[in-house]
């Protein structure tokens, strides 16, 4: 019976040691599955706080990508490769290391090309009498004391067109060939818009004042009823869709077909909003395009496309016939047109890795963001050097960036492929955004005069982000296609160094024409050595 009770016992221990084992591998595997939650939880609550951090900086931090790289009791990334660089092309460093005072512009730097009115302020007469002896006294020199600005505010004024008709008498009186009386009119110069008061004067000021200054059609609308004037926002709309596509579409046309003549092209896209268009909603976002001339040392060419949507549909049709070498931003809707090789913008990849640098790290050089800064850094600062040294020489441009650049992207991407950035966060994205577009990348080491960055179409564009921040949308597809039209005869009077609201009016004073040949639409274009040379004058 002892020897039974023992077994028994022994069992039942057997037994709990069995259901331990189980409940420990139960709990052994709660535990590894609770931290597998919280490790997800962590690197999910990571990925939220960079967020934050990321939208909070857009929000109120600086929108410069520039900072001071060399900071004291900080290593340098480059240290060694600066020991090995050429000093002679990089004497000119684009870090700034000191603040400089901006010289002080003159007044007759500020006001260079503003008519001058001499104001002389004479003695009275009776202060003209020596106090000493009572002399008579005579002018002896004068001296320049201070200047003022004056504004002369806009007039506007009603200009009425007669014609005149001129009869012969001799017909009048049956002397003449001809049993009918003979009448002559004058020629009255056709108006520009159907009959109506626009002039040539009016509608460039109010293209000038809407697409270089942002002012808003209603706000012009007050601004006309200042000056006397009662013209509604709907009739300056007419004016600038009417005019726009009468007269600028030639020329508009005319840069299209130069562009595509050329073998660097550059692109961007912006959100435009249309308010009626049709089979779409009101909120639905459009776009608009800008595409450009690359840095080929031609004549700029400057050009804005509306499209309803994205799709790189409109990007082929607008290049359709271009063959060349393209600079755009990571839309990938540029991909697969034919004839174009393209080249992704360094600004861009920069940004991603700024944009990737945690909160308060940014000389931390211990963080793989910052080290990707600090390598696109390194090839801004050579490009800006070559640039600077040889501004318009291709091939010295292409030979050093193969010698000085092209080592720093080897190792550049030797340090990429080691990078394992946790799941989702912003490096992990950087990498990704930047291993995606190697080829491209590399694509400006080919030709001198491929672009860097794509910096110069984003500068082209902003005055158009800028303007919608006032105007807001458009009406309806014939205002946003106007709408580009104006802004490209804008902008290219801008790229020219033009008066523009002096050669809107010079268009519309010369009205281009689709019949006119492009020999005579080049006589109107801002490069010609018409307009050059009565620049100063505009």
């Amino acid at each position: 019976m002892a020897s039974s009770a023992k077994d028994l016992q022994l069992r039942e221990l057997k037994d709990a040691v069995s259901q331990l084992k189980t409940m420990v591998s139960e709990q052994t595997e709660l535990i590894k599955s609770l931290r597998l939650i919280i490790d997800e939880k962590s690197s999910h609550e990571k990925v939220l706080q960079e967020q934050v951090d990321y939208l909070t900086k857009k929000l109120f931090g600086s929108s410069s990508e520039r900072r001071p790289d060399d900071i004291p009791g900080q290593q340098n990334l480059f240290n060694e490769a600066e020991a090995e660089q050429d000093p002679s092309l990089l004497e000119e460093e684009t870090v700034i290391r000191e603040h400089t005072r901006k010289k002080k512009a003159s007044h007759e730097e500020l006001f260079k090309g503003l008519k001058v009115e001499k104001v002389v302020i004479p003695l009275p007469e009776e202060d003209q009498v020596c106090p000493v002896c009572g002399t008579q006294m005579v002018l002896i020199g004068e001296e320049h004391v201070r200047r003022e600005l004056e504004f002369i505010p806009a007039t506007c004024k009603v200009i009425e067109y007669y014609s005149q008709s001129y009869g012969c008498p001799s017909c009048k009186d049956g002397l003449g060939d001809t049993e009918k009386p003979v009448i002559v009119k004058s020629q009255i110069p056709q108006a520009l818009v159907g009959k109506g008061p626009a002039s040539s004067s009016s509608v460039a000021w109010t293209m000038y004042q809407k697409y270089a200054n942002g002012l808003p059609l209603y706000r012009q609308e007050k601004d006309w009823r200042q000056y006397g004037a009662q013209i509604s926002r709907t009739t300056l709309a007419n004016w600038i869709i009417y005019c726009s596509r009468n007269y600028f579409q030639p020329m508009y046309d005319y840069f299209h077909r130069e562009l595509l003549k050329r073998s660097f092209a550059m692109a961007d896209e912006t959100r435009i909003q249309v308010l009626k268009e049709e089979d779409r909603r009101a909120q639905t976002q459009s776009f608009m395009w800008l595409f450009r001339s690359g840095e080929d040392g031609l004549p700029p060419i400057i050009l804005y496309g509306y499209s309803p949507t994205r799709s790189g549909n409109h990007a082929r049709e607008f290049l359709n016939g271009f063959h060349g070498y393209l600079e755009t931003d990571g839309y990938q809707g540029y991909n697969g047109l034919p004839d174009i090789k393209r080249c992704s913008c360094w600004a861009h990849i920069r940004r991603y890795f700024i944009d990737a640098v945690p909160k308060g790290k940014q000389y931390d050089y211990s963080q793989p963001a910052v080290q990707g800064v600090q390598y696109c850094n390194r090839l801004f600062a050579i490009e800006d050097s070559i640039n600077k040294k040889y501004p318009s020489d291709h091939e010295k441009r292409k030979q050093l960036r193969l010698e000085k650049e092209k080592p720093i992207l080897e190792a550049f991407w030797s340090w990429l492929d080691r990078q394992s950035p946790v799941r989702n966060t912003r490096m992990d994205k950087a990498v990704n955004y930047v291993l995606n577009r190697k080829d491209t990348a590399e694509t400006y080491l080919e030709d001198g005069r491929c672009s860097f960055t794509n910096n110069l179409s984003e500068n082209a564009i902003r005055p158009f982000a800028v303007g919608r921040k006032n105007w807001l949308f458009s009406d309806s597809v014939n205002g946003a296609n106007a709408s580009a039209v104006v802004y490209t005869m804008v902008e290219m009077a801008k790229a020219h160094d033009l008066n523009v609201y002096e050669y809107l009016k010079f268009l519309l004073e010369h009205r281009p024409s689709k019949e006119m040949t492009d020999e005579q639409l080049a006589e109107l274009a801002p490069w010609s050595e018409k307009l050059q040379s009565i620049k100063n004058r505009m």
